[in-house]
C-alpha cells in the first residue's frame, strides 16, 4: 500500500523525469510499509539488485528506499556515481530527506532528494543525446 496520493505519486515520478532529463543516470524509488531486514541499507542493496539497477551502462543508478510504517529509509548509489560524488553527499541527502520525513512529508522529501541526486548525476554523467536511453522505468516501485 502506498503512503502517497495519486497526485503525490505523479509529483515524485515527475521529479525523477526532470532529474533524469539531462543525465544518463537512473533514479528509482522503492516504497514498502515495513523493512524486512534490521538494516535499511541492506534492504536497499537487495531491492537495488532485484530492480536490476546494477545493470546500467555507467553504473550510475540511485535508489531511494522507504519503509514508511517502520520509518526507515536509505539512499544508495551504484559504483559509478558513488565514486564521483563529493564526500558526505549521500549523508547530506539523507539529512535532507530526514527533515521532511520527520514531518511526515515523504513526497516532498523524496522530490527534493531526487532533485539533489539529479544535480550530481548531471554534473558527472551528462546526457549525450545520442546513445543515452532511459534504461529503467521512472515509476515508483511499491510493495
Amino acid at each position: 500500500m502506498s503512503p502517497f496520493t495519486p497526485d503525490q505519486q505523479e509529483r515524485i515520478v515527475e521529479a525523477i523525469r526532470q532529474a533524469e532529463k539531462a543525465t544518463s543516470g537512473e533514479i528509482r524509488v522503492h516504497v514498502e510499509p515495513n523493512c524486512p531486514s534490521v538494516d535499511p541499507v541492506q534492504r536497499a542493496i537487495d531491492v537495488f539488485a532485484r530492480l536490476g539497477m546494477h545493470q546500467t551502462k555507467a553504473q550510475n543508478g540511485v535508489l531511494f528506499y522507504l519503509a514508511h510504517v517502520d520509518r526507515k529509509f536509505a539512499v544508495l548509489g551504484d559504483k559509478g556515481i558513488d565514486a564521483k560524488v563529493p564526500p558526505g553527499f549521500w549523508e547530506s541527502t539523507k539529512d535532507l530527506l530526514r527533515t521532511y520525513f520527520a514531518r511526515g512529508d515523504y513526497a516532498e522529501g523524496l522530490s527534493q532528494g531526487i532533485e539533489q541526486a539529479g544535480q550530481q548525476l548531471r554534473r558527472y554523467f551528462p546526457y549525450d543525446g545520442v546513445t543515452d536511453t532511459n534504461e529503467l522505468t521512472d515509476d515508483i516501485s511499491i510493495e
